[in-house]
């Protein structure tokens, strides 16, 4: 019998690049607990300003806290997934949860409801922004619902900023 040979293990790349804004792309599953929209904005303002969009840190933070705690107020399952992504000049963060959609209409209006007066302070965030938000029935294989805000960088670079007088 021949001995077996580890696998080479690939060379990487020492790109001394620093990140920019187009290569913000992370994914990351927290439990379901009551720290974890904390541990969300933690991560996120580090990686947001590491890719160079402090700018955008007030309402990104408000829509992961909140996508993050409905999220972990629906699951059936002790964990919930988040995402960031950067891309065509706008901030696209979104949640999944396995809470499924429900097949029964009364009860798919009744939940849709309690979701979406959970995310009240997220749909004003989104407005202020001028960008989206929703939920629906999430695509992956495990099923669930996802819960998404895109907020466009010039709406959030803005957010907060009292709105200009017409002279």
């Amino acid at each position: 019998m021949s001995p077996s040979r580890c696998p080479v293990a690939p060379t990487l790349s020492a790109d001394p690049a620093a990140p920019v804004p187009e290569t913000l792309a992370y994914s990351f599953t927290l439990p379901a607990r009551l720290t974890s929209p904390a541990l969300a904005r933690a991560a996120s303002r580090e990686m947001l300003r590491a890719h160079g969009l402090a700018d955008l840190l007030d309402p990104a933070l408000q829509a992961v806290s909140e996508l993050v705690a409905v999220a972990c107020q629906f699951t059936e399952s002790t964990d919930v997934y988040l995402s960031l992504r950067y891309r065509a000049s706008a901030l696209r963060v979104i949640a999944y949860d396995s809470h499924p959609r429900h097949t029964h209409p009364r009860l798919a209006a009744a939940c849709d409801t309690r979701r979406r007066a959970a995310l009240r302070f997220l749909a004003c965030v989104c407005r202020a922004c001028d960008g989206t938000w929703g939920f629906g029935e999430a695509r992956e294989p495990g099923g669930g619902t996802r819960m998404w805000a895109t907020l466009p960088s010039v709406g959030a670079r803005a957010y907060g900023s009292p709105p200009a007088v017409p002279r």
